[in-house]
Parts: C-alpha cells; sequence; structure tokens
C-alpha cells in the first residue's frame, strides 16, 4: 500500500520497514513537527473557554504572596 508523504506527497510505502511513515523523509517529518509546534496545524474542534481571569485584584494576589514561607522562592 502507497500514501503520499502529508508534506511534498511523495508516494511513500506504508510497511513496518518504512521509517518515517507517512512521511517519506526525516526532514518532511520535521517540517509537520514544526508546523504543530507553531501551531499552523491543529485538531478542530469546539474553541477552548477563555482561561484568563476577567478580573485579575493585585492586592488579593500580593495578600496571598504575603502568606508565603519566606523561603518559598529560595529553590
Amino acid at each position: 500500500m502507497e500514501v503520499k508523504c502529508p508534506i511534498c506527497a511523495k508516494q511513500v510505502v506504508w510497511a513496518p520497514t518504512s521509517e518515517y511513515r507517512p512521511f517519506c523523509s526525516k526532514k518532511c517529518q520535521l517540517i509537520d513537527l514544526g508546523e504543530w509546534a507553531a501551531e499552523d496545524r491543529k485538531i478542530a474542534g469546539k474553541p477552548a473557554e477563555d482561561a484568563t481571569p476577567k478580573h485579575i485584584d493585585v492586592e488579593e494576589i500580593e495578600a496571598m504572596l504575603a502568606q508565603q514561607q519566606e523561603d518559598f522562592f529560595k529553590h
């Protein structure tokens, strides 16, 4: 069975002996990895909920930090 390389469309034999399948080469494999890392590729789905708080209370954060042990940040 042969498939097309997702990057360059070259025919690739789909077999355990094809080291980079579904890619034709290490180069195409790394190009694909780079596209995923740069978020040029993604799996379709519902948009994620915005995890950023709507309101940041600086005083509340400072109060929480003040409650930490003095050596908390010295690790």
